[in-house]
């Protein structure tokens, strides 16, 4: 498998992590890319990311046969508009979004009959410090990257994205649109916006620094990814705002039995509560990089 042109639209940290992986792994010939700002895109070309800088999307999609869209889940649709009046038939088109039925929405009412070119993706993966010059070539290692094919999806262009993702050394994994989006509204946008509300809650007291300059690992871990990007987490929570506030409500189930147990000072029900959520967490297992690397996956 190799592809002729990798049209990148979106040159930070995902979507150059694409294009370096692609180059390292030997399947894509010439890189272009496109950003919003010229001067992200004339650093990529600088950093040896892309191999030609485009002054617009049109320009960096045009001859492609495999493009990535890597931005911001709320540029989707005035992204998609841009690439599909450029896009080959046949190329691969795929995304990087972190919640997805807002973008097949998206693309169901921009793409036409370009439709079939179309494979939403989600690669787990990320930092928690964003820029082409955070790159790497292996980002994408020992991750999972989630399709969520379409049924007008062509065959070729799922085959191809599956072999891609599985080049970069991810696993690949198929859901469909909406089991993705209550999948991740539970294991990471819900527990992102309770790192926001815990570090909120603690800083809203008048002791709030006091208490800090007394934590150790156990607040640092916890609160990890309350340091992320602060626009990306505004987009993704509001993309899948269903999901999260559903997700919202069994947390607050879960948070009053622990709440009466204290207040009932029922120390059987509180042991009872914490062993349950100790064994769930005891007996989970993640991937080694992703054990390791503290990255801010959305």
């Amino acid at each position: 498998m190799t592809f002729q042109k990798l049209a990148v639209i979106g040159c930070g940290l995902m979507g150059g992590s694409f294009a370096l992986g692609l180059k390292q792994a030997g399947i894509v010939k010439n890189i272009a890319g496109f950003s919003a700002s010229e001067k992200t895109r004339q650093r990529a070309q600088e950093l040896q990311v892309i191999d030609v800088a485009c002054d617009s999307v049109a320009q960096a999609v045009q001859g492609a046969d495999i493009v990535l869209l890597a931005v911001p889940v709320s540029a989707t649709r005035q992204s998609l508009e841009a690439i599909v009046p450029a896009l080959s038939p046949n190329a691969l088109l795929m995304d990087v979004g972190s919640t997805k039925c807002d973008v097949v929405a998206a693309a169901r009412e921009t793409l036409g009959e370009r439709l079939s070119c179309f494979v939403p993706a989600h690669p787990i993966a990320g930092k928690e410090v964003a820029g082409i010059e955070h790159a790497e070539s292996d980002l994408y290692q020992n991750r999972r990257t989630i399709l969520t094919p379409l049924p007008e999806t062509g065959a070729k262009q799922m085959e191809q994205a599956q072999a891609v993702w599985q080049a970069l050394g991810s696993t690949v994994f198929t859901l469909t649109p909406e089991g993705h989006d209550a999948t991740f509204a539970a294991v990471s946008h819900l527990p992102h916006l309770l790192a926001f509300a815990a570090v909120n809650g603690l800083m809203a007291q008048a002791q709030g620094e006091d208490f800090l300059r007394m934590a150790g690992p156990g607040f640092r871990d916890f609160s990890r990814i309350a340091g992320s990007d602060p626009a990306v987490w505004r987009d993704i929570l509001s993309a899948n705002q269903a999901e999260v506030l559903s997700q919202m409500g069994y947390f607050k189930q879960a948070l009053t039995q622990l709440e009466d147990a204290l207040k009932s000072q029922d120390t059987q029900a509180l042991q009872s509560l914490i062993t349950k959520a100790s064994q769930v967490r005891s007996h989970w297992k993640l991937q080694a990089k992703d054990a390791t690397n503290l990255a801010s996956d959305a």
